[in-house]
């Protein structure tokens, strides 16, 4: 899919909030915006929206690379391809050409995702693809190198004749030359900075605060357990101004005490690049079930003891463990929170984990059950082989599982994560985190082992399903069968 014209948008409107004085000059690129073409597409004519990448090092120069078919010295760019947004097509363009990586690179504290440039320029015509004169609206975006030193380049063959690094003054594109040397007043010096935050929250009784991330598109390591915090924004003063209004808008009411500069830390983004985080540690107190959380699924107190037993966001257990060595709590946990670690009382769990099994035979057909007429959830209704875990990894239950109530035998190693959902079944009630895996291949012929739980097993033609099936294991059938897996959603 290409990016939405709506993203699209969205950059001219924040790039004329900055330059009002070139909307003139972008009338045509704001009326392909409103006609009914793909504005991204090669074959849009009369103009269409391109992608540059001005590369900036620590002696503020910018990367040119020989284009061999105009002859003339470029930033990196192109046309947008398959890619999610325009700053993912830059950063492709960059690494085709150069070899430079997304990893090499960061977003400039001035500019954060916003273009630097954008101009439009005319393209001759080339009677050999067969393309007449036509016309570039090149969105132009600005990136630090991460290190010190501009790594080895690997040009492309084709299209590409050598590189240069170029002073601001002497870049060639006038209109990003006037924008590079702006800019440079403002601090647009190569150097990276932090333009991430996040809150170490502790009690000072040795616990700290995490949430649970959900899976929404564009969420950086979905699934995992992570601090509070977000991106900085235009509107932002400083760094900690950007955690307070972040805290604001995902956790309304939570106001940490004694927030102070801990730790720079660097995590890689939706689209591979390097981002600095400004992690602040700060104290609180609080019940996180009384807390009006806006963004992620759970927020809850952990202490250190707990954090192999995880899945915590890349570095964020030897993060914690450090704060924890430096400032060691001098008592534990106030009196009357629950247990969180080792054997915690029954109903004191953070979230059921329950497991379900997609399979189909040599037919296509899908494996259902039907639930006993008694059960407590879902009476008289088709569902996937499944169960909960009993502290144990979801693959060790899912084969527990199917052999317990089937009689099917799967290997361990030959199943894979095919579709995920959380849901809260009702108000209060803990929150239930299923995981549907999908066996290549199994032994045995269903059979019902457990009648209290399961009074039928079928083969299902998946164009003919039951009506009655559990709505999740519904969506899930469709999302697997649609292609949406796993690898495909952002995990």
């Amino acid at each position: 899919m290409p990016p939405a014209r709506s993203d699209i948008r969205n950059l001219l409107t924040e790039y004329l909030g900055r330059h009002p004085a070139e909307r003139e000059q972008l009338e045509q690129l704001l009326a392909a915006l409103d006609a009914q073409a793909v504005p991204t597409s090669r074959a849009t004519l009369p103009g269409q929206v391109t992608c540059s990448a001005a590369v900036i090092d620590r002696d503020r120069r910018v990367l040119h690379i020989g284009h061999k078919v105009t002859g003339k010295l470029l930033a990196p760019g192109g046309h947008v391809e398959d890619d999610r947004t325009l700053l993912a097509a830059a950063l492709r363009e960059v690494c085709e050409e150069t070899g430079i990586r997304p990893g090499d690179l960061c977003l400039t504290p001035q500019l954060l995702g916003a273009p630097i440039d954008i101009d439009v320029h005319d393209i001759d015509a080339n009677p050999v693809k067969g393309e007449p004169a036509h016309q570039h609206f090149d969105f132009r975006f600005a990136f630090y190198l991460t290190a010190e030193q501009p790594p080895p380049l690997v040009l492309q063959d084709e299209e590409v004749s050598g590189a240069q690094w170029l002073p601001f003054a002497d870049v060639r594109s006038p209109t990003l030359r006037a924008k590079l040397l702006g800019a440079e007043a403002e601090g647009l010096d190569g150097r990276p900075n932090p333009i991430n935050v996040s809150a170490l929250l502790h009690d000072g009784h040795g616990r700290y605060l995490l949430h649970l991330r959900d899976q929404r598109e564009g969420i950086w390591a979905p699934w995992t357990l992570a601090l509070l915090g977000g991106g900085r924004e235009p509107g932002d003063p400083c760094l900690e101004a950007t955690l307070r209004r972040e805290l604001a808008e995902e956790v309304p009411g939570l106001e940490p005490a004694d927030l102070t500069p801990y730790a720079v830390e660097e995590a890689t983004s939706v689209d591979g690049l390097a981002v600095p985080i400004q992690v602040y540690a700060g104290r609180w107190n609080g019940d996180p079930d009384t807390v009006d959380l806006r963004e992620g699924v759970l927020l809850r107190w952990f202490t250190v003891d707990m954090l192999d037993r995880l899945c915590l966001s890349p570095g964020l257990g030897d993060l914690i463990r450090r704060h924890a060595a430096e400032h060691p709590a001098t008592d534990g946990p106030p009196h009357g929170t629950r247990p969180l670690s080792g054997e915690a009382p029954a109903g004191t769990e953070l979230h059921i984990v329950g497991v379900h099994l997609h399979l189909q035979d040599e037919h296509g057909r899908i494996l259902l059950g039907l639930r006993h007429p008694d059960s407590k959830f879902a009476p008289n209704t088709w569902h996937f082989l499944a169960g909960h875990c009993e502290r144990e990894a979801a693959i060790t239950c899912l084969v527990r599982e199917a052999n317990e109530e089937a009689g099917i035998t799967i290997a361990p190693d030959d199943v894979e994560l095919v579709h995920t959902v959380h849901l809260v079944d009702s108000p209060g009630a803990r929150p239930r985190v299923g995981l549907v895996f999908r066996a290549r291949s199994w032994a045995g012929t269903p059979e019902v082992l457990e009648p209290d739980r399961c009074v039928e097993w079928r083969w299902w033609n998946p164009t003919d399903l039951p009506s009655k099936v559990v709505p999740y294991t519904r969506q899930a059938i469709d999302g697997i069968l649609g292609g949406r897996l796993y690898s495909e959603m952002g995990w």
